[in-house]
């Protein structure tokens, strides 16, 4: 079984900052640092150092060459991202304020010059059983989600950031949907602040989907038409919180691949994000297998 993040690739600017800025303010940050990210990188780093036979599509500038680099030496296979002559790399600028939140302003530049050729020239080489994580940062997100339903893969769609145009997709044809709680709230059309019942109006709107819906310090739970499992989440000090979700992600869905069951899936998710953010950066922050099992929950305390 194969896993194909079909996705973004972005180079962060990162600024530490006392406060995130207001309109009309003009802000001096305290540093610069430049990370490699984006959604679809993040969650391809994570899945394959959680042990996923993981590859990456999506496309780049010249100048983002260094991202592939990046994935490969994350253990990615990286032969289908396309480099592009004519248009720059996707970036975010972010704000990390001192007490390690974060506001991302994202520019999807070659995320956005994704075409259905592409995507067909990729899924052509992935079959029935294969799994598909997608996230809301490229473009010809729903041909690929309804093309990889149709050849009979498991598709796993974060739908973030959430946008009208991802509200009109066919959200249903997802057979996991990991989410935050704007997000949820965003889908439902209201907003909710109890995890527990975001995650069941979820699942009785999309009763064919198994929904994650992950709440930062609060932990996540898992809702389907079967189960609901809580898990909490691990106490660490904060850093830099920007690959926390995306870790999360890549090491549920890898845990699932496994042959994991949700509980044990979502409990190697929470140790693993845990550690992503005690650490800055996105991707470079996301920890290996081996060290997220190296340590047991005293760790965490």
């Amino acid at each position: 079984m194969k896993v194909l993040c079909f996705g973004s690739l972005n180079i962060d600017y990162t600024y530490k900052v006392d406060h995130f800025v207001s309109k009309g303010e003009t802000l001096s940050s305290a540093d610069l640092k430049i990370f490699s990210g984006g959604k679809g990188l993040n969650q391809s780093v994570a899945l394959s150092k959680a042990g996923a036979e993981t590859f990456h599509a999506g496309a780049i500038g010249k100048e983002g060459k260094f991202l592939v680099d990046e994935l490969f030496s994350a253990g990615v296979n990286t032969g289908f991202v396309e480099i592009k002559d004519d248009i720059s790399t996707g970036h975010a600028i972010i704000q990390n304020s001192i007490d390690g939140d974060n506001c991302i302003l994202l520019f999807g530049g070659a995320n956005r010059s994704i075409t259905k050729e592409q995507a067909d020239k990729v899924l052509e080489h992935f079959e029935k059983g294969d799994v598909l994580v997608l996230q809301n940062e490229i473009s010809e997100l729903e041909y690929i989600l309804s093309t990889g339903k149709e050849k009979g893969m498991k598709v796993v769609l974060n739908p973030s950031p959430i946008d009208e145009q991802l509200l009109k997709m066919p959200v249903e044809k997802a057979d996991i949907l990991i989410l935050n709680e704007v997000e949820a709230g965003r889908i439902l059309g209201k907003e909710i602040f109890e995890g527990e019942k975001a995650a069941e109006e979820l699942s009785r709107k999309y009763p064919d989907t198994d929904i994650v819906l992950t709440m930062g310090v609060k932990g996540s739970f898992f809702r389907n038409s079967e189960k609901s499992i809580f898990q909490p989440a691990f106490k660490v000090k904060a850093v830099d919180t920007t690959a926390a979700g995306d870790t999360y992600t890549g090491y549920f869905v890898a845990g699932i691949m496994e042959g994991m069951g949700s509980e044990k899936a979502m409990e190697l998710a929470a140790k693993a994000s845990a550690m992503a953010v005690t650490k800055p950066g996105a991707s470079p922050s996301v920890p290996k297998r081996a060290e997220v099992e190296a340590f047991g929950e005293e760790v965490f305390e």
